[in-house]
């Protein structure tokens, strides 16, 4: 006879999400790839850099790329106001780069459960970037793909 897993809720995985306003969208980042935030600083221009990056900025003495979610996703471009933030990720592949997000709301943590994997009938154009919608109480929060986000091909 097969054993039935439990789906206790407490023994389900926990994954933690900084909340981020872009536009009038909730985004989730995943905690584990976000290094710090900063506030909004000069963003030196790159010549000849894609269109999604805005530049770099000097960080503690470290050169960091600086990209617009906004440009990247084929919105409206960035408004930059007193409660505009640089999230600060960190990956394997790319190192340090950051990207500039209209505020940081919170951090929340969902139960496997409460994501819903399931994007495909969503905006063609925003979806690539989104491996999920999370449900936080009343609120949604589409959850990003760092790596499809980060990805030089798109």
């Amino acid at each position: 006879m097969e054993k039935v897993k439990s789906l206790d809720p407490a023994e389900e995985e926990k994954l933690q999400f900084i909340v981020v306003r872009i536009g009038d969208e909730q985004y989730g980042l995943p905690i584990s790839y976000v290094d710090n935030i900063v506030r909004m600083s000069k963003i030196t221009r790159v010549p000849k850099a894609k269109p999604h990056y805005l530049g770099v900025i000097n960080l503690r003495g470290e050169v960091v790329p600086v990209m617009s979610i906004r440009r990247k996703m084929g919105l409206n471009d960035d408004e930059f106001t007193p409660s505009t933030r640089i999230i600060i990720l960190k990956t394997e592949e790319q190192g340090l780069v950051g990207v500039v997000v209209d505020s940081v709301k919170e951090v929340v943590t969902l139960v496997e459960s409460n994501i819903d994997r399931n994007t495909m009938n969503m905006n063609k154009t925003n979806s690539s970037f989104i491996n999920g919608i999370g449900k936080n109480g009343e609120q949604l929060i589409s959850l990003f793909d760092i790596n499809a986000v980060l990805d030089e091909v798109t």
